[in-house]
C-alpha cells in the first residue's frame, strides 16, 4: 500500500442505546391495549412495556424511564427514535421528554491491513492490554472519550 494513497474507512454504527424520562406517569396498560407491536409485562414489582419494530426496541417502565435499543445504520437512528415516540405517545396527553442520554454506541470498522497485536500492545502500553489466552483482541481504552476499542489482528476494530 502506498503512503500517498488515501483509503476511506467505512465506520458502521450498528447499535445505539439511549435513555430518557418523561415528566408524567404513563398508563402502560392503556398504551399496551391500544398500541401495535407491544408486549406488556407485569414482572416482579415492575411494569414494563416493550415496543418492537424491525430494528427498534423501546422498553418503557412505570417510573417514566424509557430505554431504546436501535440496531440499524446511523442514518435511520433518528427516524426510528421519532417513530417510536409517535407510536408510543399518540394520546392527547402532552408528554415532555427530559434527561436524554446516549448510553452505549457500537461501531465496527475494517482496516485494509493486518495489525500485529503484540507490537501494538508494547507501543501503546498504558492504554492497551492484550491477553491472547483470554481474548483474541487488544482492548484499547480511551478514558477521555469513555470508549473501548477491540482491535483484532485481521484489521477489524469494534468501538463501544
Amino acid at each position: 500500500m502506498d503512503a500517498d494513497s488515501d483509503v476511506a474507512l467505512d465506520i458502521l454504527i450498528t447499535n445505539v442505546v439511549c435513555v430518557f424520562r418523561t415528566r408524567c406517569h404513563l398508563n402502560l396498560r392503556k398504551i399496551a391495549l391500544e398500541g401495535a407491536n407491544v408486549i406488556y409485562k407485569r414482572d416482579v414489582g415492575v411494569k414494563t412495556l416493550s415496543l418492537r419494530l424491525k430494528e427498534l426496541e423501546s422498553l418503557i417502565t412505570f417510573s417514566t424511564k424509557l430505554q431504546m435499543f436501535l440496531d440499524c445504520p446511523d442514518e435511520q437512528i433518528f427516524l426510528f427514535q421519532n417513530n417510536s415516540l409517535n407510536l408510543t405517545f399518540t394520546s392527547p396527553l402532552k408528554v415532555i421528554f427530559t434527561d436524554f442520554k446516549v448510553v452505549n454506541v457500537l461501531a465496527v470498522c475494517n482496516m485494509p491491513f493486518e495489525i500485529r497485536l503484540p507490537e501494538f500492545t508494547k507501543n501503546n502500553r498504558p492504554h492497551a492490554s492484550y491477553e491472547p489466552e483470554l481474548h483474541p483482541a487488544v482492548c484499547y481504552r480511551i478514558k477521555s472519550l469513555r470508549a473501548t476499542l477491540q482491535i483484532f489482528s485481521t484489521g477489524s476494530i469494534t468501538v463501544t
